[in-house]
């Protein structure tokens, strides 16, 4: 009887976790100032292409015109792989210009990712309504 009770317990609590890991995930309206769009320009330094959120880091000036380092979170790679983009679409030294949503807390450089377009050949994703939501 024990056997069999230990049994049910597994094989419940094993088909309710996954739905709570999926129900788990982040509200960017947390991190994030939703209301708000900003625009960096600078140098593209590190593309992360992985699920579930890419992010790119760009070495961009700050409202005081201070170079730092931001951070881009960006839609997952199936996603951005599905809308036509790759892990060599943008490459650690292209000039970028991103538009985003800031971080809540303005000294952490970061940003959602709304559009980005390369400045050399303007090629860009977000500018055709690409997202991830």
């Amino acid at each position: 009887m024990k056997t069999i009770i230990k049994t049910a317990t597994f094989l419940l609590l094993g088909s309710v976790l996954p739905a709570a890991t999926v129900s788990a995930h982040h509200s960017f309206q947390a991190s994030y100032d939703t209301d708000a769009v900003m625009e960096i320009k600078g140098k593209l330094v590190q593309l992360n292409f992985r699920n579930p959120h890419s992010s790119i880091m760009v070495m961009a000036p700050d409202a005081n015109g201070v170079m730092q380092r931001w951070g881009v979170e960006w839609g997952g790679a199936s996603a951005l792989t599905r809308q036509g983009l790759t892990r060599d679409s943008f490459k650690p030294g292209d000039e970028v210009v991103i538009t985003g949503q800031p971080g809540r807390e303005e000294s952490d450089h970061r940003l959602r990712m709304l559009t980005i377009v390369r400045s050399t050949d303007v090629f860009g994703w977000g500018t055709n309504g690409e997202s991830f939501e």
